[in-house]
């Protein structure tokens, strides 16, 4: 009789130079269960995980695993597929330009003497579609779908493995809020054909809709198994507690703004959809920013709130443009990055991995980037100047890593997005915008990433913040735009302001 562990993992020590990542971890899980692993980032949760599913092969970490029943040692990543254990990393691992029938048997090709059956692979890649409730085309390219049907895609590749444990690292990080509860709907819809899934997630709602039991792990030790069914049920309170080992009685720091002149004003601002130039992605947008005033920007995904925020930033996104934009009460233009630079604007883009950092470079030459200019003389970099400036923005910002020369891809996310916001405070913008600026980082993090906006702002700063969390709009913002269909549809102060109200505004349709 099989027993009700699926997995057990003992007394796991894993070691890189200069840092225990963990540090003698023990972890279970239940067959058929969904099992949540919260933590801060640089916990150790995907190092774990990555142990588990060969990533970090056997002989690399001390301690042992036993999966169904008994000891394993995985080399690979093959090792531990051919077990039944399949792991869905944050990152996505498809190739864009092969098709989704491609992608979902990518490696485990079906093949008759070394040639593929493509029959078979499209009816086989629609049989996976259908459990995962993916209606598209097996022959669409990956490139042409959304981000939440690409997650839809890596279960399906997972599923035609013959998978008894998936392992979900961030799975919904980078959806909207449909997408989430689609995949949420799919895992609670495998525990229930036996599947047993493991769910790295910082969304606590989620955590607690979804896990049967949650396992916090801090600095690289396992603190506390919880059953999430325990009468009385789990507060996320008691959750965020363990995970950072201390109260986070206040999700948000106090903060009271002192609120000067106006700072930037933009009237009637149009911007049409790159792809359909028919389409209007921001329509006739006026708004005001004030110096030292946190304003947020609220809308459902497809307002148009990066859209605004990209084409004002020296019209980095969008085509026929119109409308005027004053600063300080001047007119001014920014027909590109440079001019919007030059005019005190700074943009932090959501996507910080693609758009705000090069990963394989130091944390040194990432914060300079962008201003260059200032440690700089005749075009030749002043190096002590740079670190001066670079060592500065990095305590102020507490950013945590060995030293300023450590690559920027082996910090943890929230350490990330400080390096992000050194980069563009080294510009020393007057109006700062921040799009989702605590996307995918963990509660202490995000705690750090307001107190800097606080301060920011208490500098005189004007800060946009555009957030798809409404509870960090409403802890956070002096003001708040809400936008629907490109319009924006209500600016409300944050005393009249709560979450059904923005909500009626964002979502308000444009009269017929």
């Amino acid at each position: 009789m099989a027993s009700d562990v699926i997995l057990e993992m003992r007394s796991i020590t894993k070691r890189f130079p200069g840092v225990i990542a963990l540090d003698d971890v023990n972890f279970s899980v239940k067959r058929g269960e969904v099992h949540a692993i919260c933590g801060e980032n640089g916990a150790g949760k995907s190092t774990l995980m990555k142990v588990l599913s060969g990533v970090h092969p056997h002989g690399t970490y001390e301690g042992t695993m036993l999966f169904d029943g008994e000891e394993v040692t995985f080399s690979d990543i093959k090792h531990s597929e051919a077990k039944g254990i399949s792991i869905i990393h944050q990152e996505l691992a498809l190739s864009p330009f092969l098709s989704i029938a491609e992608n979902i048997f990518l490696g485990n090709e079906r093949a008759t003497r070394g040639v593929i059956d493509w029959h078979e692979t499209r009816a086989r890649a629609a049989e996976a579609m259908k459990k995962v409730g993916l209606n598209e085309n097996p022959d669409r390219k990956i490139m042409e779908i959304g981000v939440g049907k690409q997650q839809l895609v890596e279960i399906a590749k997972a599923l035609v493995k013959d998978t008894k444990l998936l392992i979900l690292d961030e799975p919904t990080a980078a959806l909207n809020d449909d997408d989430s509860a689609h995949l949420l709907s799919l895992i609670d819809q495998l525990r229930s054909q036996g599947i047993t899934c493991i769910m790295i997630s910082h969304k606590l709602n989620e955590i607690r809709a979804i896990a049967d039991s949650t396992t916090i792990i801090r600095d690289g030790k396992t603190i506390d198994t919880l059953d999430m069914h325990r009468e009385g049920g789990v507060s996320e309170a008691e959750i965020i507690r363990l995970m950072v080992g201390r109260e986070l009685s206040q999700r948000y720091p106090d903060h009271e703004s002192s609120v000067g002149g106006e700072a930037l004003r933009i009237e009637d601002w149009t911007v049409y959809n790159e792809s359909d130039q028919d389409r209007k992605a921001v329509d006739n947008a006026s708004m005001t920013l004030r110096h030292g005033e946190i304003v947020g920007l609220a809308g459902l995904m497809g307002a148009g709130r990066t859209e605004l925020a990209m084409s004002l930033f020296g019209k980095s996104y969008g085509v026929n443009i119109s409308g005027k934009v004053y600063k300080e009460g001047k007119e001014i233009s920014m027909p590109n990055v440079s001019a919007a630079i030059a005019n005190g604007i700074a943009y932090v883009s959501e996507d910080r991995k693609r758009y705000g950092l090069n990963l394989i470079q130091s944390i040194k030459a990432n914060t300079s980037s962008a201003a260059i200019g200032k440690v700089s003389h005749h075009g030749v970099i002043d190096l002590h100047s740079e670190h001066r400036m670079v060592e500065k923005l990095s305590k102020a910002m507490n950013v945590k890593a060995p030293s300023l020369e450590s690559l920027v891809g082996g910090l943890s996310g929230g350490n990330q997005q400080k390096v992000v916001l050194s980069k563009w405070v080294a510009t020393e913008p007057d109006v700062l915008i921040l799009d989702e600026p605590t996307r995918g980082i963990d509660v202490g993090a995000k705690y750090e990433i307001y107190t800097i906006i606080n301060r920011l702002a208490d500098e005189g700063k004007a800060i946009l913040v555009i957030s798809s969390e409404l509870p960090e709009l409403l802890g956070i913002c002096d003001r708040i735009y809400t936008l629907s269909e490109g319009r924006v549809t209500a600016n409300i102060d944050r005393k009249d302001a709560d979450q059904e109200t923005l909500m009626r505004y964002m979502t308000q349709e444009k009269e017929k």
